[in-house]
């Protein structure tokens, strides 16, 4: 087919850039669905627990990804700095993943356990009280804001049947697993465990 009739035709030419695009498309995805080490949980990797998964949504909700990258990329600078560089095995629960784009502020893939949980408190309720130069926008309300256990059994029932392993007895527990928190306490929770099973593997 010469080239001059393709361009001539613009319903063919729109048919064809889909067709290539599909193609392209099916070539870098159909072998990560394959892949085991993109579908299976690297080493240590569970589900999170009803607390931290209700941080997980609140870090979600309030963009936290449009700042921060939870991706440590496989260069010499990022993992002098940060840690052993993500797998792909590490986001297998994560849906929609963390991995974002931009450093505002420092990548999170491995800040768990870095700092206590008394300054992650005062840093997401005032930044400035700890570091001066910062632009990050403090959180007061997460402290105001309590967890619901109802939906957050809902939240696990789903996630059960996509194919992550809670249990049933997880599940029956969740409520009871976040009565009385707040959503500055889940959001600290989740912060406290990111790459606490990585940080140390080379």
């Amino acid at each position: 087919m010469r080239h001059d009739t393709i361009e001539k035709n613009l319903n063919l030419m729109m048919v064809l850039i889909v067709v290539a695009i599909s193609i392209g498309g099916l070539i870098e995805i159909i072998p990560l669905m394959v892949s085991s080490d993109a579908t299976e949980p690297a080493e240590g990797i569970e589900p999170y627990e009803p607390l931290r998964l209700a941080g997980r949504d609140v870090y979600v909700r309030e963009g936290c990804y449009n700042c921060h990258s939870q991706m440590i990329r496989p260069f010499r600078s990022e993992t002098e700095r940060y840690g052993p560089y993500t797998t792909a095995g590490e986001t297998v629960y994560d849906r929609p993943f963390q991995f974002g784009s931009k450093r505002t502020g420092p990548d999170l893939a491995r800040v768990g356990g870095r700092y206590s949980d008394d300054w992650q408190r005062l840093h997401l309720t005032d930044p400035r009280a700890l570091v001066p130069e910062s632009n990050m926008p403090a959180y007061p309300w997460l402290s105001e804001n309590m967890l619901d256990g109802e939906l957050i059994t809902k939240k696990l029932q789903t996630l059960q049947f996509l194919g992550d392993p809670y249990s049933d007895e997880q599940i029956a527990g969740a409520a009871s697993a976040v009565e009385g928190r707040t959503e500055m306490d889940a959001l600290i929770a989740y912060l406290q465990e990111l790459g606490t099973n990585r940080r140390n593997r080379r």
